[in-house]
């Protein structure tokens, strides 16, 4: 199978412009909202959002390994489809998150000993590797979308398994402080 034809005509000063305001107003949402509450009865349970986050996120999780096997077997127009798959669920995910922020505010975890350690370090990583990994998607996405496949490999290097890792670890986040939600900590 041969690779596929390129999909969107390259144009790297405007790509990068798109992809810095887009990561910038994205980044600068989610720190800013992240610190307000908005205070509504919404008809249902709030921390339902977190639910779906740790369903989209797991989702995404397999996406990404599908992904890599896709291309790995030289399916490439099924590697880019689920791979845009994974960016459209991420969107989803990201809305999803500030509203859970949005309406529930802070929890904080009630895991003493050994288990608080090791949440906050994954919690830590996570923040850290979540607020820098959308503009490599987006980029990793640009360059494959382009036909610049050799550049769209190299950077899916560092991109893939920082996504994995953010994805799998917003499960496990969501898994350890979900116990938490509404018990007062």
């Amino acid at each position: 199978m041969e690779l596929l034809q390129p999909s969107v005509e390259k144009n790297d000063r405007v790509a990068r412009w798109l992809i810095f305001t887009l990561s910038i107003v994205v980044f600068t949402a989610v720190a800013l909202l992240s610190r307000v509450k908005v205070d509504v009865e919404l008809g249902f349970d709030k921390h339902l959002f977190a639910k779906a986050n740790a369903i989209i996120n797991s989702t995404v999780s397999l996406l990404l390994v599908a992904g890599l096997i896709a291309v790995k077997l030289r399916k490439y127009l099924l590697h880019k489809r689920i791979m845009l798959t994974a960016i459209i669920l991420s969107c989803l995910f990201l809305v999803s998150y500030i509203c859970h922020h949005l309406f529930t505010g802070e929890t904080k975890f009630g895991g003493t000993g050994g288990i608080r350690s090791f949440y906050f370090i994954i919690l830590g990583t996570h923040i850290l590797l979540a607020a820098i990994i959308l503009p490599f998607v987006l980029f990793t996405a640009y360059r494959g979308l382009t036909g610049e496949y050799d550049k769209h490999r190299k950077l899916s290097k560092i991109t893939w398994p920082v996504w994995l890792y953010v994805s799998v670890t917003g499960v496990l986040v969501y898994l350890m402080i979900s116990p938490y939600y509404d018990t007062g900590y």
